[in-house]
């Protein structure tokens, strides 16, 4: 039998183990699964308001597929209960394009600080951007979330699309089952949002100036700008934050 010959100087090859990919399934699974975890809570607080919602499409008038329809395609949250007394009164479409509008101009100071570069494809870019709502961008603005890759952002803000347009179909399919006299379902959106406020307050860790100067954007757009007070408010705020940053910049050069 022959022997193999080995180099005395030589030390014996270990197999290496192959490395996982970037891009690998498990990876993309426990994104989805962490993303799951992080959207439960404010997706239950959705389901009250999708029911509210569907049940108010059918109590409307309007079959029950334009909750499905609306949640999937416009899916803005207050604007979408407007629009449906819009449509109902068949109002112009100049009259409901200044209304999407105003409502929903808020969002362009979210993309402000939203982190949507750390999300690849214009695929994805493009649905971050479609998604962005006032609760993915609470959920997303945290301390801890600053390490999320873009992956997790997209399945949170898919699981939140979903639990919206789920609840309102669901609303609508039943609406005719919730009695008319039935209230404090709209309160759910007062409730999320103050628990979405509370986790941000939290996560500011002591940074006081900030709270303070979004309460007197908020009460000087409200005495001066009552009409346009979402607008004002948000304007207000980021010219504070703004003129804040270049003093503090300011006394750090002559520091």
């Amino acid at each position: 039998m022959a022997i193999p010959q080995v180099a005395l100087g030589d030390p014996p090859r270990r197999a290496t183990p192959p490395r996982p990919r970037s891009g690998s399934g498990s990876g993309s699974r426990s994104d989805a699964r962490a993303a799951l975890k992080d959207s439960a809570s404010v997706g239950l607080g959705f389901l009250p308001l999708g029911l509210a919602f569907g049940a108010l499409v059918t109590q409307s008038g309007l079959d029950w597929w334009w909750a499905g329809l609306s949640a999937a395609l416009i899916y803005g949250g207050s604007f979408e209960f407007l629009l449906i007394g819009m449509v109902t009164a068949v109002a112009p479409l100049a009259s409901i394009a200044v209304t999407a509008f105003m409502v929903n101009v808020r969002h362009v100071f979210y993309a402000l600080s939203f982190p949507l570069h750390r999300v690849r494809g214009r695929l994805g870019k493009a649905y971050g951007t479609f998604a962005l709502t006032d609760e993915a961008y609470a959920l997303t603005a945290g301390a801890q979330a600053r390490s999320w890759p873009g992956r997790r952002i997209l399945w949170l803000q898919l699981f939140l699309h979903l639990y919206w347009a789920g609840s309102a179909v669901a609303g609508a399919l039943l609406g005719s089952l919730i009695p008319a006299g039935v209230t404090g379902l709209d309160f759910a959106l007062t409730a999320l949002f103050t628990v979405l406020a509370l986790d941000a307050l939290r996560d500011l860790r002591g940074d006081l100036p900030t709270p303070v100067l979004a309460l007197l954007s908020a009460v000087a757009a409200r005495l001066l700008f009552p009409d346009r007070l979402l607008l004002a408010a948000f304007v207000l705020f980021t010219a504070g934050l703004l003129a804040r940053h270049l003093l503090t910049a300011r006394r750090a050069r002559r520091a």
